[in-house]
C-alpha cells in the first residue's frame, strides 16, 4: 500500500478505537505506531514511541500545564467562584434572565484563574443552579447556560488549549494566552445576548429578580477584587515579559493559595485533593501529548498533510472559503470528540494549510480554532460541559442538550465576527515585547 493509504487507514482504526471507548491518547499513540511498523520497521516505530514520550514527559514547555492546572484547582476547591457569582448577581441579576448572566459573567472571570472547564463548571453549576432555580428559571435553560458559560474557560487565559495549540505550533503560549482576552469577552457578550433574546422570546423561562442597593453592589465586590489583582499580575507579567508562562502559572498558583488561606477557604483535605486532581490532569494532557507526537510522525511519513493542503487549496474557492470549510470540519469532527483531542488530532493536519499556504496569522488562527472546537463542549453527544452540569444539577442529560443551542449559535457568530474583525485578537499580541 501507499504511504498516503496507510495514513488513512491509520485514521480510520483511529477513530474505530475511539468508538470503541478506548481512551485517545492509547489510541492515538497505538493507531500512529502500528502505522510507522508498517512504513519503515519494528524496531524504528518502537525507537520512535519511547523518543516521543521521553520528549514529551521531559519537556520544560510542558511544565505549565501542572502550574495552571493547580491554580485552577486550588479556586475550584476554595470557593472563590462563589464570591465572584455574588457581585455580578447583585449587579445585574435583576433584569430578565439576570441570574443566567450573572453566571456566565462569573464563569468568565473564573476562567480567568482556571485553565480547566470542567472545573469551571462544576464550580457555576452548584454555585449559581440553586439561586437560579429559587427564582423559578426554566431548568434546561438554566443548566444549559452554566455549561456554556464554563466553556468560556477554553478561552480567557489560562487555557490549556492554547498551551497544546502553542506546543503544536510552536507558537509563543504567552502570545496566545494576550490574543484570548478580547476574544473571550466578546464570547462572554454573545452568550449574554443569548440569553437576553431568549428570555426576551419568553419571558416565563427567566423571571425578572430583586434590585440590589448599590451599597450591597459594593460589599460584594470585595469578592472580585483578589481575582483582578491576579489576573492582572499573572497576564500582566507576561505582557510585559516579566516571566514566562510557566513562571505565570507559578505566580498565579501561589496567589490562589496565598488568598485561600487568608480567607481560610482551604481545608487541608481539599489542599490534598487540589494535588490529587492537578497530577492526574497533568497526566491526561501529557498522555494525549505524547500520543499525539506519535500520530503526529504518521502523519508526516504519510504525506496526508500535504495532500489535505494540496486538495483544499485546488478548490476553486477564495481562502477565505477554504478556511470555511476547514472550520465546518472542525465544527463536525467537535461532536464527537473533546477540543484537546481534536486540537491534537487535527491542527497538524490543517495549520499547514491554513497559515502555510493561505497565509493567515497563526496567533489569529489558534484563538478561531479554540473558539470554534470548543462548540463541541456543549454539543451532543460527547459534550462533556453538559455531562458536568447535568451531574452536578441533577437535571437529565437530554434535557441540558435541548437548552445548548442558542449558545451553540452565539459561538459561531463570535468566531464570524473574529474572521471578519481579526484585529480583536491580533491587536493586543502586536503590541506584546517579547
Amino acid at each position: 500500500m501507499s504511504p498516503l493509504l496507510v495514513g488513512i487507514l491509520v485514521f480510520v482504526v483511529f477513530f474505530l478505537l475511539i468508538f470503541f471507548r478506548m481512551p485517545v491518547a492509547i489510541a492515538m499513540a497505538l493507531a500512529g505506531f502500528g502505522g510507522l511498523v508498517y512504513l519503515l520497521s519494528p524496531g524504528a516505530a518502537f525507537e520512535t514511541i519511547g523518543k516521543d514520550f521521553h520528549s514529551t514527559f521531559s519537556s520544560y514547555t510542558l511544565s505549565v500545564v501542572p502550574m495552571f492546572v493547580w491554580m485552577g484547582y486550588i479556586a475550584f476547591y476554595s470557593g472563590i467562584g462563589e464570591g465572584l457569582f455574588s457581585f455580578f448577581n447583585k449587579l445585574i441579576g435583576h433584569v430578565r434572565g439576570g441570574l443566567l448572566m450573572a453566571a456566565t459573567m462569573a464563569s468568565a472571570g473564573f476562567g480567568a484563574i482556571c485553565g480547566s472547564p470542567t472545573a469551571a463548571v462544576a464550580t457555576m453549576s452548584s454555585t449559581c443552579f440553586p439561586e437560579v432555580r429559587r427564582y423559578k428559571y426554566d431548568a434546561n435553560l438554566s443548566a444549559a447556560g452554566i455549561a456554556a458559560g464554563g466553556s468560556l474557560a477554553v478561552l480567557i487565559p489560562p487555557s490549556l488549549a492554547f498551551i497544546v495549540y502553542g506546543i503544536l505550533t510552536e507558537q509563543s503560549i504567552g502570545k496566545l494566552f494576550i490574543a484570548g482576552i478580547f476574544p473571550g469577552l466578546l464570547l462572554m457578550l454573545a452568550f449574554i445576548a443569548a440569553i437576553y433574546i431568549v428570555t426576551w422570546r419568553n419571558p416565563a423561562l427567566a423571571p425578572s429578580g430583586s434590585r440590589a442597593s448599590w451599597k450591597e453592589r459594593i460589599i460584594a465586590s470585595r469578592g472580585v477584587i483578589a481575582i483582578i489583582i491576579i489576573f492582572i499580575v499573572v497576564l500582566g507579567g507576561l505582557f510585559w515579559g516579566w516571566f514566562t508562562p510557566t513562571e505565570a502559572g507559578a505566580v498565579g498558583s501561589a496567589a490562589v493559595l496565598a488568598v485561600a488561606l487568608i480567607k481560610r477557604k482551604l481545608t487541608w483535605q481539599q489542599f490534598i485533593d487540589s494535588i490529587k486532581d492537578t497530577t492526574k490532569t497533568t497526566a491526561m494532557v501529557m498522555f494525549l501529548v505524547a500520543g499525539a507526537q506519535v500520530l503526529g510522525r504518521l502523519i508526516a511519513v504519510s504525506g496526508i498533510a500535504p495532500m489535505v493542503a494540496s486538495w483544499l487549496s485546488s478548490l476553486p474557492l477564495p481562502p477565505i472559503g477554504i478556511l470555511g470549510i476547514v472550520l465546518l470540519i472542525c465544527v463536525i469532527l467537535g461532536f464527537f470528540i473533546e477540543v484537546l483531542s481534536l486540537t491534537l488530532i487535527a491542527v497538524p493536519v490543517f495549520y499547514p494549510l491554513v497559515v502555510g499556504v493561505l497565509g493567515y496569522d497563526p496567533i489569529w488562527f489558534g484563538v478561531i480554532w479554540v473558539v470554534v472546537s470548543g462548540t463541541g463542549m456543549i454539543t451532543p453527544p460527547v459534550g462533556l460541559q453538559v455531562y458536568v452540569a447535568s451531574g452536578v444539577t441533577g437535571i437529565p442529560v437530554k434535557d441540558v442538550f435541548k437548552g445548548v443551542w442558542p449558545f451553540f449559535y452565539a459561538t459561531l457568530v463570535c468566531a464570524a465576527l473574529l474572521i471578519a474583525f481579526p484585529e480583536i485578537s491580533t491587536f493586543l499580541p502586536s503590541i506584546i515585547n517579547y
